[in-house]
């Protein structure tokens, strides 16, 4: 079954776009699939019973039972690789 993965930025379009196109590269690359999709970060509680990671470019309120990663790396381009690689052993 594959994992669901939210990106999540302040409105869910513009650094969300970004971080979910490196996201779905990055997971490619290392023979991962998931379902990844985008949402505001007022949205992510009524996702949050179906996804297995958060990738999110803003603060959390880790009340979730997921685990929760910044994508602020994807966006700087520093670090990009250890953040992927993050992402994968979560999903793995």
């Amino acid at each position: 079954m594959s994992k669901r993965v939210a990106i999540v930025c302040g409105t869910g379009i513009a650094t969300s776009t970004i971080v979910a196109e490196k996201v779905k590269k990055g997971l490619q690359k290392r023979g991962i699939t998931a379902d990844i999709f985008q949402c505001k970060i007022i949205e992510l509680a009524s996702h949050a019973a179906n996804i297995d990671l958060v990738v999110s470019t803003t603060f959390v309120n880790n009340k979730l039972s997921v685990p929760v990663v910044s994508a602020i790396n994807l966006i700087t381009g520093i670090g990009e690789e250890e953040v992927l690689e993050q992402i994968a052993e979560h999903l793995r």
